[in-house]
Formats: C-alpha cells, sequence, structure tokens
C-alpha cells in the first residue's frame, strides 16, 4: 500500500556557510513545531492551514451556506458577479520596464476585452474554496481514502452543479501519499487508509466552461511534518510572488528552489534539507486542458520563456525529503485523451465504446478508472488498454520518489490580467 513506511533515505548535509544561518532559523521555526509526541497527545486536526473566516451572503437576502454545504454556488450570487481571488499588482522589473508604461484607460479597456470569462473562472475557484473547506473537517485519521475521494468529488459535483462537459470535475482527486508525489486515487477496492504519520497531497480541480481551477495542499498531522509543509507552502508562494507578464520561467524556477531548498526537517531523529522535485513543474492551464504547453520549474536551469498578459497558470511546487526526482510506479489510476489526436481505426468494439464513453463525460479532461466504473462501465481493462498502446489516451501512472521519504505539495492557479495578478484559489486557510 502507498502509505506503508520503508527504509529512510540518508539525510544530506549541507555545507554551503552562506545558507547555515538561514537554514538555522527554519530550523528553530520546525523545532517550535514540537515533535511527534506520546500517544495520548495527538491531534487530529489537519496542520500548517489557517481556519476560515464566517460565510458572507452576496448581498442583502441572497441565500447563506449551510455546513456541510448544500447549496450550489452559482444560487449563492444571483447577480452572476463571483468574489475576486487575492489581486497583487506586478512588481518584478520586466513589467516595470518603459515597454509597458500604459495609462490606466488603457489597462481597464483590456481588462473589459478579457473579462468575459471571469466569472466562469471565479465560479470554479469558489466551489474549490467551499469544497475544500468541507473535505478539511472530514480528513482524519482512519478514513479510507476512497471515502475522502468520494465525499470530495461528490461535493464538487453538487456545489459546481455538474452538467456534463458544461461545468464538472476538472481531473481525478490526487490524494497521493508519503513518497508518492502525485497522480495517484484509489482505484475500486483499494483499502488505503490515511494515517497519523501520512503526509498527503490534496490536489483537486474544479472547470465551468472548461475553464479549471487547480489547487493543491498537503494534510499533516504530526509536527514532525510542519518544516517540510512549509517549505513547499513558501516555495509556491515565492513562484506567485515571481510570477507576472514577461516573467521569465527559468527566474521563478531559481527563485522556488532557494526557497525551497533553505527549509531542514527533522523526522524520526535525522535531519533532511528539503529538495526540489527537479522534475514536476507548474504549467499553463488552457480551456479544458490542465496542460496548456509551458512549464514552470521549480528548480534553476529551465527555459527562458516568458509568460505572457492573459494566460492561466497553476504554480505548483513539491518538496521532498528523499532524491528529489520521481519516476513512475505503482497501478495507475489516471488516464486522459491526447488533446490533439486526430482519428485512429479501433478493431475492438469494445475500445470503441470505451472511447465513445469518455468522449461524452470527459473529452480532454483527465479521469480515472472510478469515474468509469460510477458511469457503469465493466470489463473495460483490455479496451483501455489498447486506446493507450494507439495514442488515442495517455495513462499517467503514479509518480513516486523513494520508499520511505516524503513529499509536500502546495499549488495555486493564478490569472494574469492586464492590470495584475490574481490569484483565484486563494482562500483563508492557504
Amino acid at each position: 500500500a502507498e502509505g506503508e513506511e520503508g527504509e529512510e533515505e540518508e539525510g544530506t548535509q549541507t555545507a554551503d556557510g552562506a545558507n547555515k544561518k538561514k537554514k538555522n532559523r527554519k530550523k528553530k521555526k520546525k523545532a517550535a513545531g514540537g515533535g511527534g509526541g506520546a500517544a495520548s497527545e495527538w491531534s487530529t486536526e489537519i496542520r500548517g492551514i489557517k481556519p476560515w473566516g464566517a460565510f458572507t451572503p452576496a448581498s442583502e437576502g441572497a441565500p447563506v451556506q449551510t455546513f456541510p454545504p448544500t447549496v450550489p454556488v452559482a444560487d449563492l450570487y444571483p447577480s452572476g458577479e463571483f468574489p475576486r481571488g487575492e489581486e497583487v499588482a506586478y512588481t518584478h522589473k520586466d513589467w516595470n520596464s518603459a515597454a509597458h508604461a500604459t495609462t490606466a484607460e488603457e489597462v481597464r479597456e483590456r481588462e473589459r476585452i478579457f473579462s468575459i470569462n471571469y466569472n466562469e473562472i471565479r465560479r470554479a475557484a469558489e466551489v474549490h474554496r467551499q469544497v475544500r473547506k468541507y473535505v478539511q473537517t472530514i480528513a482524519r485519521p482512519g478514513i479510507l481514502m476512497t471515502e475522502l475521494c468520494e465525499k470530495l468529488e461528490d461535493m464538487n459535483r453538487r456545489l459546481v452543479q455538474e452538467n456534463g462537459l458544461s461545468a464538472g470535475i476538472a481531473f481525478p482527486t490526487g490524494c497521493s501519499l508519503d513518497w508518492v508525489a502525485a497522480h495517484w486515487t484509489p482505484n475500486a477496492g483499494d483499502k488505503t487508509v490515511l494515517e497519523y504519520d501520512s503526509v498527503c497531497k490534496i490536489d483537486f480541480g474544479t472547470h465551468v466552461g472548461g475553464r479549471i481551477i487547480d489547487c493543491a495542499w498537503t494534510v499533516h498531522f504530526n509536527p514532525q511534518f510542519d518544516a517540510l509543509a512549509e517549505a513547499a507552502r513558501e516555495a509556491t508562494n515565492t513562484g506567485i510572488r515571481e510570477a507576472g507578464i514577461d516573467a521569465r520561467l527559468c527566474d521563478i524556477g531559481a527563485a522556488v528552489q532557494e526557497t525551497m531548498e533553505s527549509y531542514e526537517v527533522e523526522i524520526n531523529g535525522k535531519t533532511y534539507q528539503v529538495k526540489s522535485v527537479r522534475n514536476l513543474n507548474g504549467h499553463s492551464i488552457g480551456p479544458y486542458r490542465i496542460h496548456a504547453g509551458k512549464s514552470v520549474p521549480i528548480v534553476k536551469g529551465g527555459e527562458a520563456t516568458r509568460m505572457e498578459e492573459g494566460e492561466l497558470y497553476a504554480i505548483e511546487t513539491f518538496g521532498s525529503t528523499g532524491k528529489g526526482y520521481v519516476r513512475e510506479d505503482l497501478e495507475c489510476s489516471h488516464y486522459m485523451k491526447n488533446f490533439d489526436v486526430g482519428y485512429i481505426p479501433l478493431r475492438l468494439p469494445k475500445a470503441k465504446q470505451l472511447l465513445n464513453t469518455i468522449n461524452k463525460n470527459f473529452d480532454t479532461l483527465a479521469f480515472c478508472r472510478r469515474w468509469l466504473d460510477r458511469l457503469g462501465e465493466d470489463k473495460y481493462l483490455l479496451a483501455l488498454r489498447n486506446l493507450c498502446e494507439v495514442g488515442i489516451v495517455q495513462p499517467y501512472p503514479p509518480l513516486c520518489d523513494v520508499k520511505g521519504s516524503y513529499v509536500a505539495q502546495y499549488e495555486h492557479t493564478i490569472l494574469l490580467r492586464p492590470g495584475c495578478k490574481e490569484i483565484l484559489s486563494r482562500g483563508d486557510d492557504f
């Protein structure tokens, strides 16, 4: 099972005197968080997230959300205007250059042109916030990962008012544990349980009209993982701060790595330097396309490609106590139809029928085997394998660091508006 504990990797010793003082400060933060503690002292509250504020109705007489949530987000905002994310002014040097000098009127005009889809993506973002607020109350040691995912996905469908390809879940719920960094969700019959010593990355997406919100955080209960989670959270905030119109992707990666690797974490008496997972990236997002072509590295040395006005990005970082490099391993659960695939003849009738199901329900959005089960598909593994072999569908197996290591993740979706960057998925929690 993915949650099983294996042998620990050797800690990485750091001889960089220039960074030593900074790392010591991080170590003090970690020490203040406490150690594992006796069983009687264990807390089952999720650590590393802030409390949510009270829900504020959109206007006088507007519906108020219940808890657990039962009111679809669109009904909470009858005007069709949804809450904005955190709006941050551009500050990086390229944006401030004379080449981008614009008047306030010009900025407002470009905002007007781009704003046609703002409310779709903001509605998806508000759904994501309300779903994760709910999930943060049920993610506790002892829950089956299958139960956690199904409750999350059912709430997602309810609050977004799932409607075919017009609105729904953007991709399978990632709930990768410990050394598994990404792309793990339970298949049917899986009995994996969330544990007190788990480091679980909850990564789920919501879309309205194909406008995708991709956002993730790390669930952990044991204080010894505080510094690891903080490293990923602050590295993601660094990536968000460095992002902007004309920002170079390689510069963002270098800044993220510097923040991430300034942290150390002590786990079971052994000290590790946190490493950026060098072959995982953030990415641009397009309509119905979770990875739209540009990658945002989380280590130095990437491409000098620049971000552009109007683009949507998932800024995500992964910090590891292992090698800082992932490989494909374990049973596959995630799949996605290739975006640019043309017509490919199929011989197996079952493969043709399965492709029709995929086209109707997911098109180019990612899906998992549990969702095929939910749609009534059975005995489909041979047909699914056939679709993968001919290149119509791409499998995405779990991505794993070395067994026994721990990986943390944080992620937000940002929009590069003409006048500012909007952190669409920002919430009270992180």
